[in-house]
């Protein structure tokens, strides 16, 4: 690993802990997304954790805060777009049909995509209307 790589892990290290101590699973390889994909039962949120702004100010606390719906996935979990790029790139082969964007999250059952929302519905909003998008959804599907 050169320099580069080292710093932007150590800087990265806290934004996966903010989700990782809330719950969510880091699936770092394509075969732990494959094994989660193919294997888990149940829904499951997964987000495409990145290092910009809107992940920071945005996604990753509204998705922190969606687990605390009275419905909810039974898993979550999580794939770091820019760090883990082999896995976040498996991870987006099952999002079929949705253009690849970073952050993004996705409600996902028996490897389909049950409700997807890209950084254009995160990015520019407000963290209560994402919050509303995810819990909709848990509230349909879980």
């Amino acid at each position: 690993m050169n320099a580069y790589e080292e710093y932007m892990r150590q800087m990265a290290q806290p934004m996966r802990d903010e989700l990782t101590t809330a719950g969510f699973q880091e699936l770092t390889t394509p075969e732990e997304v494959d094994q989660f994909m193919t294997t888990a039962e149940g829904p499951a949120i997964v987000v495409v954790n990145s290092v910009c702004g809107c992940a920071a100010g945005l996604a990753r606390p509204s998705a922190k805060e969606s687990l605390n719906n009275e419905k909810r996935p039974t898993h979550a979990v999580t794939v770091f777009a820019g760090q883990d790029r082999e896995a976040t790139n498996r991870m987006r082969e099952y999002f079929e049909g949705y253009e690849p964007s970073s952050p993004s999250m996705a409600l996902v059952e028996n490897g389909k995509v049950l409700h997807f929302i890209p950084r254009d519905d995160i990015e520019d909003h407000e963290p209560e209307e994402i919050l509303a998008n995810l819990t909709q959804a848990y509230n349909q599907y879980c």
